[in-house]
């Protein structure tokens, strides 16, 4: 009977166990004092505070600095000494709460919709808060995530979120801050084989002149249709009435009165030249985001005032003829010219996580700690429009802070051990801790 009973007791407390590792709640807002102390604080712009403290207050910073006075009672301290404190950083162009499971189940993945011109798609209205993926990125000091639509050729308006919410509507942090276009290729994409075209048993697939698609040709055909749809647009907004209401000029609204950025997706050179050529006919305020070949033209971009958003730096060179670790010193490239860029991680199978780990990458290749730090805290920031609440450790921001045993851009020592944002501390709880956990208590492993 006492064995019964013991095995009994034994399943109800490992359901117990597994069932409250399932269930992470979003943090309550915390309107009282709260201390950050005796910490290495990295504000994001390059400066480092020895032994600092952080005073937040309503989930914003009130004061950065040292002596700081700290009440006797009434408020919440972390004395975090030893310890390294970051801005929560930022995933600046993501599928993150859109795609769940990237090439597996159908009904996980809410990215894209039908059509090539889709101005007037939100994807955050799409958003899934309960995505597992997002507890892995918090735990990995990324607190806030610019979520972009794809496929056809303008996809939609992309929004930021912060990573500890109910629902989208609680999530948003800056909503439709920018279109995002997916400019043409202008190379071949299937390799010729001795002059012959495509692979065997591809030309059919595509129709009987596929061998003899000219793909610049193709590609200025579209960037000329590409314009007409945004002379069109502009014709419109200029118009004092309609007799009908177009939804999809009316969204463009905010790119010609720069309240929204122009975000095209190109890493040729062909293709950030006509991007180029979009923010000098129609004004806009572009971003490149891929842009992989973006060191040939560094100064051409930063004459033109055109921020970019590195999407992938652990990858191979965009070229045959590009040196092996190309995608590694791009980013110092981009610094020595002086262009406003940001650090993104895309890579499906991590699932972004090594978004820190891009930049201790690029601060291997050419950039300072606090340049790479900078790439993923206030460039992308200021890049996303929302420099003006986050990116930096400074008064008047939100409380967006991470809290590190070591260096949180080397894999080997990074540890995030606190995670605030908007003052709330967020669980570092997910899915991949709750697995590890349950399978160490499976098999007794202390």
């Amino acid at each position: 009977m006492k064995k019964i009973f013991l095995t009994i007791s034994s399943l109800f407390l490992l359901t117990a166990f597994v069932v409250a590792q399932e269930t992470v709640y979003p943090a309550k807002d915390y309107n009282g004092l709260l201390f950050i102390t005796n910490g290495t604080v990295h504000i994001g712009n390059g400066e480092v505070i020895e032994n600092a403290t952080i005073q937040i207050s309503k989930g914003k910073i009130i004061k950065v600095g040292k002596d700081i006075a700290i009440p006797a009672d009434d408020a919440k301290v972390f004395d975090v000494k030893g310890k390294q404190v970051y801005p929560g950083l930022i995933l600046s162009s993501t599928d993150l709460g859109l795609k769940e499971i990237a090439n597996g189940v159908r009904g996980s993945n809410d990215y894209q919709e039908i059509g090539e011109f889709n101005p007037s798609v939100r994807s955050v209205v799409a958003y899934n808060t309960d995505s597992k993926v997002i507890g892995t990125l918090r735990a990995n000091g990324i607190l806030l995530a610019g979520i972009t639509p794809e496929g056809g050729t303008i996809s939609g308006t992309s929004s930021v979120v912060q990573l500890d919410a109910w629902n989208w509507e609680d999530a948003a942090y800056k909503y439709d801050n920018g279109i995002h276009l997916t400019m043409p290729s202008f190379i071949q994409r299937f390799g010729r084989r001795g002059g012959g075209g495509l692979p065997p048993g591809l030309a059919g697939r595509f129709g009987a002149g596929a061998d003899a698609t000219d793909p610049t040709k193709q590609a200025l055909e579209k960037v000329e249709e590409i314009k007409s749809f945004f002379r069109q647009a502009k014709a419109y907004l200029q118009e004092s009435s309609h007799k009908e209401t177009n939804l999809k000029f009316e969204a463009t609204k905010g790119l010609f009165s720069k309240k929204q950025k122009l975000f095209v997706h190109a890493d040729q050179v062909k293709q950030m030249l006509v991007a180029i050529d979009f923010e000098k006919e129609f004004g806009f305020d572009v971003v490149i985001i891929g842009a992989s070949e973006s060191f040939q033209i560094a100064d051409l971009l930063k004459a033109n005032n055109i921020s970019v958003i590195l999407n992938q730096e652990h990858a191979l060179p965009a070229t045959e003829d590009d040196d092996v670790d190309q995608p590694f010193k791009t980013p110092a490239a981009l610094q020595k010219a002086g262009v406003l860029f940001a650090l993104n991680d895309t890579h499906d199978e991590s699932r972004y996580r090594n978004l820190s780990f891009n930049a201790g990458t690029a601060a291997t290749y050419g950039l300072t700690k606090e340049q790479a730090l900078q790439a993923i805290t206030l460039n992308a920031a200021k890049i996303l429009g929302v420099d003006d609440k986050t990116g930096s450790i400074e008064a008047g921001k939100d409380g967006n802070i991470v809290v590190t045993d070591g260096d949180i851009l080397d894999m080997k020592s990074s540890n995030v051990v606190y995670a605030f944002i908007q003052g709330r501390l967020v669980s570092l709880d997910n899915k991949q801790k709750q697995l590890y956990e349950r399978y160490k208590y499976k098999y007794s492993i202390k």
